[in-house]
């Protein structure tokens, strides 16, 4: 039983650890690729938020155009990056507008 929650508790541990990982070298990219910082952007006012995701959305199409014409410069990685931090943005966008239900 012991050693079940031992078990449990480090696979835990690892997932967050990675989740952690993952945020912090998502954020750094953003910082680099847009410089957004994403903390900032997230407490930030609404339309400093959909000024944000208008620039991502731009760097995403750039990307795009990049890929598709076959540019030297383009990257697979900053594509995946760029859009993965449009999901979170729009995420978090979508979070505070929500409606607090009161139950």
């Amino acid at each position: 039983m012991q050693n079940s929650t031992l078990k449990q508790s480090i696979v835990a541990f690892q997932a967050e650890k990675q989740r952690l990982s993952l945020h912090a070298s998502q954020r750094t990219a953003l910082q680099i690729l847009a410089n957004i910082d994403m903390d900032k952007i997230i407490l930030a006012a609404l339309t400093e938020q959909e000024s944000a995701v208008k620039k991502l959305r731009r760097l995403i199409e750039r990307e795009r155009l990049k890929g598709t014409a076959g540019h030297w410069s383009y990257d697979l990685n900053r594509h995946i990056a760029l859009k993965q931090a449009l999901d979170r943005l729009k995420h978090a966008i979508l979070v505070q507008a929500a409606p607090i239900t009161i139950q």
